[in-house]
């Protein structure tokens, strides 16, 4: 029995002997093949990462020059729009692109105690100060507006305005702006609102209290509006970046018109971005140069100047609402520093005088329709001890106000406002209120941020 059991063993052991090197390379040529396709996996998966990410990317710049798209051309939008709806069922849209007309109707009555129409140490034009007192119609606008072909947008804004009896029609707005123009740029001509700070490129019936800030109506007479051409470019990047240049050949205060040559030119620059889905910033700075010719001094004053005037702006804007949905509450805190300097001949004298102003405002909606605000305004100059008697004379403390408002929506065409003011612009204080109607007809673009 030993000796069948013997020659069993080394017939098993003979045949392990063969199959021990073929099982070894097969488990190590196993074990590379996972590794391989371990690596492999994992390169796919870094491919999808990165591609993933820069889907991302794509779609928050995407998202962003939509937003800008929307708030630059949100009127041209809507026509276009007109078009290709008529086109799809096989009309001629021969209406598509008749104006969108619409008209603003501004009344208000003022219970003041004394009122103003000059800030001690600023020499101003004439839209200045709170009005008079009883029942006035504010500036009430006329607008016509419409894509006019598949590479122009035009816009025409009339303001009318009681005066002493008489009813004034101006061209508040008449401008032609491209649409088709590549890489983020965008041209406009005409007559137009600046870019400068924040608050100007509003029409008036847009702001959130019922007269500009102090800053406002001290440097640019209430708003800067130019006569001339801007160019502005939007970069491709999912922050909101936007640079911008104008010409002003306007005679329109603060500026005294520039002949052959633009009399001023102003850059401006705007970031922002959202933080998360209820929170939206933006962060504005401006400069303004102009070249001064015989700008009058105020209002029956004889005097005039003759020189360099340049103005500095800084304005933050931060939104808030749920959700990034309005309807129900939102908040809104924004606010804006100018520095002027200026540097001449004003009555024949030597001058060289600084001013700044700066406003801070926020409004809460805290519930559907109704909103309340505060705001502080204040500006202060510093011209010298050479024009005692004159509108440049420096005030013996800084002219500002702080007003408190609080308004109802019947829906986004009418607004019911009443505003109080303690008025300190001059040296003895005032209270002044303010009950405001603002009506829209027709067609009413959206505004921007």
């Amino acid at each position: 029995m030993r000796s069948q059991i013997i020659p069993v063993c080394v017939f098993a052991c003979a045949v392990c002997s063969a199959l021990l090197p073929a099982v070894a390379h097969t488990a190590e040529t196993d074990a590379a093949a996972i590794a391989e396709l371990r690596a492999t996996l994992a390169g796919i998966k870094a491919d999808y990462d990165a591609r993933i990410r820069e889907l991302e990317t794509r779609l928050e710049a995407a998202e962003r020059n939509a937003s800008k798209a929307k708030r630059e051309a949100g009127d041209a939008v809507d026509m276009a729009e007109e078009t290709a709806i008529a086109a799809s069922v096989g009309q001629s849209s021969a209406n598509a692109f008749n104006p969108a007309i619409g008209a603003v109707l501004v009344g208000r009555y003022t219970s003041l105690e004394n009122g103003w129409d000059a800030i001690p140490g600023f020499a101003a034009g004439s839209e200045l100060g709170p009005g008079g007192s009883g029942f006035t119609l504010g500036e009430s606008e006329i607008n016509l507006k419409s894509a006019i072909d598949a590479d122009f947008f035009g816009n025409l804004t009339l303001a009318l305005e009681d005066e002493d009896g008489d009813t004034n029609v101006s061209v508040e707005e008449a401008w032609v702006q491209t649409t088709s123009l590549p890489h983020g740029f965008t041209a406009l001509a005409g007559r137009y609102f600046s870019g400068i700070g924040y608050l100007n490129k509003f029409h008036r019936h847009a702001d959130d209290f019922s007269d500009r800030p102090l800053p406002y109506q001290a440097f640019f007479g209430g708003q800067y509006i130019e006569d001339g051409a801007r160019l502005s470019w939007v970069a491709p990047t999912a922050t909101f970046f936007e640079l911008g240049g104008e010409t002003n050949w306007s005679n329109r205060y603060p500026n005294t018109g520039g002949g052959n040559s633009a009399g001023a030119w102003d850059v401006f620059a705007n970031v922002g971005g959202d933080i998360g889905y209820s929170h939206s910033w933006q962060l504005g700075i401006s400069y303004l140069d102009m070249n001064i010719k015989e700008r009058p001094g105020g209002e029956d004053v004889t005097d005039s100047f003759t020189g360099s005037s340049n103005i500095t702006g800084v304005d933050f804007v931060y939104k808030w609402a749920p959700e990034g949905n309005p309807t129900v509450r939102n908040f809104k805190l924004q606010g804006e520093y100018f520095y002027r300097e200026e540097d001449g001949d004003y009555g024949g004298a030597d001058y060289d005088g600084d001013q700044n102003g700066w406003y801070l405002q926020g409004v809460w909606q805290f519930m559907p329709r109704w909103r309340i605000g505060y705001r502080y305004d204040q500006v202060d100059a510093d011209n010298g001890d050479l024009f005692s008697g004159t509108p440049l004379a420096d005030p013996d403390h800084k002219p500002h106000r702080n007003t408190f408002m609080v308004d109802w929506a019947g829906s986004e065409f009418s607004r019911l406002r009443l505003q109080y003011s303690y008025d300190k612009v001059n040296d003895d204080g005032e209270n002044q209120v303010v009950l405001e109607y603002l009506m829209s007809l027709g067609a009413h673009g959206a505004h921007d941020f």
